[in-house]
């Protein structure tokens, strides 16, 4: 029973977390469920990066660039890519499906340009005769999606040959240079005024009977949980299989897995891409959530907190790391309250990161594996001791409990 305790516990965070917007009646809700929202945000990456670090060994940077990937995919198809019954005549369009696929052209930041948006004149010209269509908000997902997994494959098919610093250096290097990239192509990405997405519901959904508009906490905060809980099922099957086994060699000692037939090129480009598209598909859903985007998203201090709390949680078990990034995200938001000692306010804005940062250094130090992984694998090794004594003493007696004999042959 004890060794179910990892489980049962695993039901109960499960319940609670799909009933908690129900129950919850305060008056902070839309402020408590974004804290949650992102916090899923972050569990995703935590737990995918610790498939790719703790599990691989392939210690990476480049993490927050392929959700910055799967971000700006889906921003620019949702921002460019109209479909309208009609050619406009003025715009990039090709026939697509009965259709006209049209391309908008880059407007920049600045007023004056705004001329040049082809789609709004053709509109005006049409006096609302024609309906258009933007870019559906599933499919430009699944294309960040898609965009992160091609990128990671080709960045992985690239590096992956390198190890330990060098590979972090390279990952750093290339999300530095994609931000770079899209600060300074201000005409497509509109730099760091930011780009604008649709809301991850634009026409509003029903759940449960009851009608949420495109702005309402509810609709995203279940469409992250799910997306988390797809990420984690995915993560377990893969760890538990012989693709698991091959990639934990690997991280324990690529040249005997090799020696031993493992390709070990191939399991390290395939965990790359596999955990590069779960950070893609979770920029692309938090991009619609948040409603914009900017080049911050790829500030080494977000990479930083990612591995941070994936070694807090445990970085050899990605579903601690799952768990600490969600403590972590909330315990960092609900530290933002300053209080008052003794007649001097302490301003808890900067502080909160002072006691993270000395959380940090003391798991480093003493709890090497985390904190929330070892009490996971106390209660699942819970009992495995006595089992085995008690196998290996019943292979030792008889069925009547006397010493087991083995007859010689005549």
């Amino acid at each position: 029973m004890t060794k179910q305790i990892p489980n049962i516990a695993g039901v109960i965070v499960l319940l609670f977390l799909a009933a908690f917007p129900l129950v919850y009646g305060a008056a902070d809700y839309d402020y408590i469920m974004h804290i949650m929202i992102t916090a899923f945000f972050y569990a995703i990456l935590a737990a995918s990066w610790s498939m790719l670090s703790g599990y691989a060994g392939q210690f990476s940077f480049g993490h927050m660039g392929f959700m910055a990937i799967g971000a700006y995919t889906t921003g620019l198809l949702c921002h460019y890519i109209y479909l309208s019954p009609e050619p406009t005549g003025l715009c990039t369009e090709t026939p697509f499906f009965g259709q006209w696929l049209v391309v908008v052209n880059p407007i920049g930041v600045t007023s004056t340009t705004l001329t040049q948006d082809c789609l709004r004149q053709a509109m005006d010209a049409w006096g609302g005769r024609v309906e258009v269509t933007r870019m559906p908000v599933p499919l430009g997902i699944l294309m960040g999606t898609i965009m992160g997994a091609i990128a990671g494959f080709l960045v992985g098919m690239l590096v992956l040959r390198l190890r330990a610093a060098y590979l972090a250096l390279f990952t750093l290097g290339f999300s530095e240079i994609l931000k770079a990239t899209i600060s300074a192509e201000i005409d497509i990405t509109r730099g760091q005024a930011g780009l604008e997405l649709p809301p991850l519901y634009p026409d509003g959904v029903t759940l449960f009977g009851t009608y949420f508009e495109p702005t309402d906490k509810l609709p995203p905060y279940y469409t992250m949980l799910a997306l988390l809980l797809a990420c984690l099922g995915i993560l377990a099957w893969l760890a538990h299989s012989r693709f698991g086994l091959f990639v934990r060699a690997l991280r324990e000692d690529q040249d005997a897995a090799a020696a031993l037939g493992v390709n070990t090129t191939r399991y390290k480009v395939l965990v790359f891409t596999i955990t590069c598209a779960m950070a893609a598909a979770a920029g692309a859903v938090q991009g619609h959530y948040v409603q914009i985007i900017t080049p911050n998203l790829l500030f080494l201090l977000q990479m930083s907190l990612v591995v941070a709390m994936a070694v807090i949680g445990g970085i050899e078990n990605f579903v601690a790391a799952a768990i600490g990034a969600i403590i972590l995200q909330v315990l960092l938001e609900l530290l933002r309250n300053s209080f008052v000692i003794g007649g001097i306010e302490v301003d808890m804005t900067i502080w909160r990161l002072v006691f993270f940062g000395l959380l940090l250094m003391i798991t480093l130090r003493f709890f090497r594996n985390g904190l929330i992984a070892p009490l996971i694998a106390y209660f699942g090794r819970v009992g495995v001791a006595e089992e085995t004594v008690a196998k290996r003493a019943s292979t030792l007696t008889g069925p009547g409990g006397g010493p087991h004999r083995t007859e010689a042959p005549d």
